[in-house]
């Protein structure tokens, strides 16, 4: 829940404060704000920090879709998913409602479609089809949960694992910003759908069907594509 609340509070919480501001300066409005690379290097750091910090007391599940991909490919049992989801879905919208209440305090914001959701068509940021926002989202997250299988998978190195994820969802939000404003995760898409409103609420189950069906995938796939037999876990 803690490391889910830092995502969102990172990830979105930039977006929203710090991707497009206005600097009125001698010379008129100038345009300043971290933009679309800043935004996805909040999204690593956040998990890159989180991982580190609470990766050895949960193994550092801030993504329903991570938790899915995890048990399916024989990592956590599936009696302990539920737990794990609503505390992520819980964590998602306490960092949303803290974000909805520091952007209040500035004269004339508005919550309604400035809240960082997730969307496709009139909602995407470059106007892509629910189709298109479909296929990047479920092979986003497959690649991302195949990276985090993969780096904590016994035989890779030790301690890299927060790195190379952090990096991998820096990567993977570069990509998909345009496209869905990147979810890859249906807690960090619930943290803030319901208060941005404007069509969020209505397309939010793309961003649980998507990134869940991606990470099935994966989950499946990985045993299979790169030589791992599933551990021993009890269900």
């Amino acid at each position: 829940m803690i490391g889910t609340f830092w995502l969102v509070l990172g990830g979105c919480g930039t977006a929203v404060f710090a991707a497009v501001q206005v600097a009125t300066a001698d010379t008129g409005d100038v345009p300043v704000g971290v933009g679309y690379l800043g935004v996805s290097l909040a999204f690593g750091l956040t998990v890159l920090t989180g991982a580190y910090a609470f990766g050895h007391i949960s193994g550092g599940h801030f993504n329903p879709a991570v938790t899915v991909g995890a048990a399916i490919a024989g990592r956590l049992p599936w009696s302990a998913t539920p737990v794990y989801v609503v505390s992520q879905v819980v964590g998602g919208l306490a960092a949303g409602a803290v974000i909805l209440l520091v952007a209040s305090g500035k004269d004339g914001f508005e919550a309604t479609g400035h809240m960082a959701a997730n969307g496709f068509g009139a909602h995407s940021p470059d106007g892509y089809s629910l189709l298109s926002a479909l296929i990047i989202e479920v092979v986003l997250t497959a690649v991302f949960v195949w990276v985090i299988l993969g780096s904590t998978d016994r035989r890779a190195p030790a301690g890299v694992a927060p790195a190379a994820i952090g990096l991998t969802l820096t990567l993977i939000h570069l990509i998909s910003i345009p496209v869905t404003n990147t979810s890859v995760n249906p807690a960090r898409s619930t943290a803030v759908a319901f208060f941005n409103g404007d069509g969020a609420p209505g397309q939010l189950w793309l961003f649980w069907v998507a990134p869940i069906a991606g990470a099935l995938l994966a989950g499946a796939l990985y045993g299979p594509l790169f030589g791992e037999r599933p551990r021993r876990v009890s269900h």
